[in-house]
Formats: C-alpha cells, sequence, structure tokens
C-alpha cells in the first residue's frame, strides 16, 4: 500500500497541458498521508486554476516569488526547508532547461535552489521537444545533480504526434515520489534509537524533566525505517505517535531508559534522548506539602547510558547527540572521545528543542560535516545516510 505518512512534498505544476492530471496526483499523495504544498508557475494557471489546488489540498496555492502576504506566513526560505520532496509534475521542457542552469525566475524554480530536499520532476512535452538534443543535455544535467527524472511515457499526445513525453500516470508519479524516501541503506540492520526527555520522579505528582520534544528521535526513527533497518524506539514521554513498522518501548526514567537498552542495543545504537543528569536521591512516598518558602533536594549522578552501551561486550555502532549552548565543537568532540563514539552529531540546544526545524554538525575521529537547516524529518534522513555510510565503512575495516 502507498504510504507518505506525514511527508511534507510541494507539488510544483510548470505550464503545459498534462497540467490537469497533476490535481488526481495531488489527491493521491494527500490520501497516501502527505501534507501537500503547491506552487505553480503563471503559465500553469493558463492550463488550470489555483482554485482547484486549494481546494483538494487545503492550503493555499503560491505562484509569485514576491508575495506580500505568503511571505508574511511563510517566505520562500521557510518554503523550501519545509519540504521534504519537490515534486514538479508535470515538468515542461523550459522548466527543465532553467532547472539545468540553475536559474531562479520564479517561485517554483527559486525554490529549487534553495531546498536541501531531494527534487524529482515528471516532464511532459512533444514527442519532437524531447528528442531534442538541448532537452536531453538538460535532463543529463539534472540527473547529474541527482534530480530524479520521472518518465515520461510514449503514447498519443494532445497535438496528435505518438511517441515519448507523454507526463507518467498520477499513480506511477505518486509511487516513484513514495520510492524516494525508501533508500534500503540500511536494509537489515537493527538498530535501537533513544529520544525524548526523562522524568525523574520527587514525588507521586512531581518530577524533573527538560525541554525536550522526542521530534529528533522520531524523525531518526522514521528515516531509519524507510531506509531499511529493523527499528526500535525507546521513548521517553512525548506526545507523539511512533512511527509505522517501529517498535516502540516506552519509558519514563533514565534508569528505565538504561535497563530497556542493554538487552536491545542490535548492530547500531542512537542516543537522542536528552537524559536526566541527576534524579532525587529519595523520592517521597506521599506528596510533599508546602511548608517553608525554599525546599532543598539531593539530587543523585544518574547512569551515562550512551556511555555503558559503548563499554559494553557487544558494542553496536554508537552515534551521540550534544546539544549544547555554548563551544559546541568542543563539547562535541570531547564526548566523542571520552565515551568512545564512533559519530556524533551537534546543535544548539537552544535552536534545537521544541522546534520543527534544525541544523547540526557531525564529527567522527576524521572527518565532520555540517548540515545546513532544514526540517527535522529532512535532516533525519541526511544524518541516517552519513550513519549509513560511516556504519559501512567501520564493517570494512573491521575486516
Amino acid at each position: 500500500m502507498l504510504s507518505l505518512s506525514n511527508k511534507q512534498i510541494i507539488l510544483g505544476i510548470t505550464g503545459g497541458i498534462a497540467a490537469y492530471k497533476a490535481a488526481e496526483l495531488c489527491r493521491l499523495l494527500i490520501k497516501a498521508g502527505a501534507d501537500v504544498r503547491v506552487v505553480m508557475t503563471p503559465s500553469a494557471t493558463e492550463f488550470i486554476t489555483s482554485l482547484t489546488f486549494q481546494a483538494l489540498s487545503g492550503n493555499r496555492v503560491q505562484i509569485e516569488l514576491l508575495d506580500e502576504e505568503a511571505e508574511a506566513a511563510m517566505g520562500h526560505i521557510e518554503l523550501a526547508r519545509w519540504a521534504d520532496l519537490i515534486l514538479v509534475a508535470p515538468a515542461s521542457a523550459n522548466f527543465i532547461a532553467r532547472l539545468s542552469q540553475g536559474r531562479a525566475e520564479d517561485l517554483l524554480s527559486t525554490l529549487c535552489l534553495a531546498t536541501t530536499a531531494p527534487i524529482a520532476v515528471a516532464p511532459a512535452m512533444n514527442q519532437a521537444m524531447w528528442r531534442n538534443e538541448n532537452t536531453q543535455e538538460n535532463l543529463q544535467a539534472l540527473k547529474q545533480k541527482d534530480i530524479a527524472v520521472l518518465g515520461p511515457a510514449s503514447g498519443e499526445q494532445a497535438c496528435g504526434d505518438v511517441g515519448l513525453g507523454r507526463m507518467l500516470e498520477p499513480e506511477e508519479i505518486a509511487q516513484a515520489a513514495a520510492d524516494v524516501f525508501e533508500t534500503g541503506e540500511l536494509a537489515g540492520v537493527e538498530i535501537t534509537i533513544t529520544a525524548g526527555p526523562t522524568r525523574e520522579a520527587i514525588d507521586p505528582v512531581r518530577y524533573i524533566s527538560n525541554h525536550s520534544s522526542g521530534k529528533m528521535g522520531y524523525a531518526l526513527a522514521r528515516a531509519a525505517m524507510e531506509a531499511g533497518a529493523k527499528v526500535v524506539l525507546v521513548s521517553g514521554p512525548v506526545s507523539l505517535q511512533a512511527p509505522p513498522q517501529v517498535k516502540l518501548v516506552s519509558v519514563e526514567s533514565a534508569r528505565q531508559m538504561l535497563d530497556a537498552c542493554q538487552v536491545l542495543p542490535g548492530d547500531i545504537f542512537i542516543s537522542v534522548a536528552a537524559v536526566a543528569d541527576y534524579r532525587p536521591a529519595n523520592i517521597a512516598s506521599e506528596k510533599i506539602k508546602k511548608h517553608a518558602d525554599t525546599m532543598e533536594l539531593n539530587l543523585v549522578k544518574n547512569p551515562d547510558i550512551l556511555a555503558q552501551i559503548s563499554l559494553s561486550a557487544m558494542r553496536p555502532f554508537c552515534v551521540g547527540f550534544a546539544a549544547e549552548t555554548e563551544n559546541i565543537e568542543e563539547y562535541a568532540r570531547k564526548k566523542l572521545q571520552d565515551k568512545k563514539l564512533d559519530l556524533i552529531f551537534a546543535n544548539n540546544a537552544a535552536a534545537t528543542f521544541n522546534s520543527e526545524s534544525a541544523l547540526a554538525t557531525a564529527y567522527w575521529k576524521n572527518g565532520e560535516h555540517p548540515f545546513p537547516q532544514s526540517s527535522k524529518t529532512s535532516l533525519a534522513r541526511d544524518m541516517v545516510s552519513l550513519i549509513a555510510r560511516c556504519y559501512r565503512e567501520s564493517k570494512i575495516t573491521e575486516t
């Protein structure tokens, strides 16, 4: 069954008679679970109205690059960051030419330049235009930039010609969009991911915790599942739904999380949870009554889950996260060395907690890689791709 659950897709529509098929494509993407934002070129509106797509998607259609109302709500850069995928269907010969040259003459082409998300185009044009040497050179340029070209199909065209150039049917394009997220990079690999905060009880009604939303950990679990891994998600208390096909283990405290992780490490262990460093030394059996103006709590150190997993006899490939507020690289590299990690992602805690987007830098023994700001779902896929690469390299080194 086609699934695009929680995927954020920009559906780009360019000028051409095949634009009428984009209405059915929009419907199929939404039916599969995607959140769709439609962006049309001005010429596309000559073939089908924006009102059609507004009714189908439930979202305002954007056309103009300089739109004061759109900029006030979600500027084009924010929209580019929001996307998990930009899907252009139909993609005219003119748009393909402009995209291959890196031109930004309208909102849609500008989004393609500004995004870090995958881009896919479904060409639609006359068979002679398709066969033209310039068009073929432009398509090769797109492929060299890792832009997926979907189709075209062969058959009768609106002009009466027969041959290659017809846009693929909406069902085929929707399936191709889903396939973009199924990478297979971690096929057969078992992964344990920790996510969210922990709660350390003070009494039956109070606890110590932090601001972690769990969004990054859950996004990584989804990305790892899409990459073919068998995923166990050990999660503290969050208001998120576990991704499909991911086994969820719910815990409250740091000690509960450690107990769960010690029997579930698998091949790769990714520690994203914001585990409380300390817990109350004693938990009151009854609610503590308010008497004095001040109250003192005795705190004791919690176990370091990532360090214990990293030093275990059956050690998995260990990935850590460093959410810092200052000296981010320094603290990340120290954590990488002290805990004997294979890879660590560092970011600014203040900018990450409870946010829909994030940026990070990965560090490992012999390298580093910065990731630009993007949605957490898009960032998670890039992180999983790097984890898969480093994991494979570590297995080659072992042999």
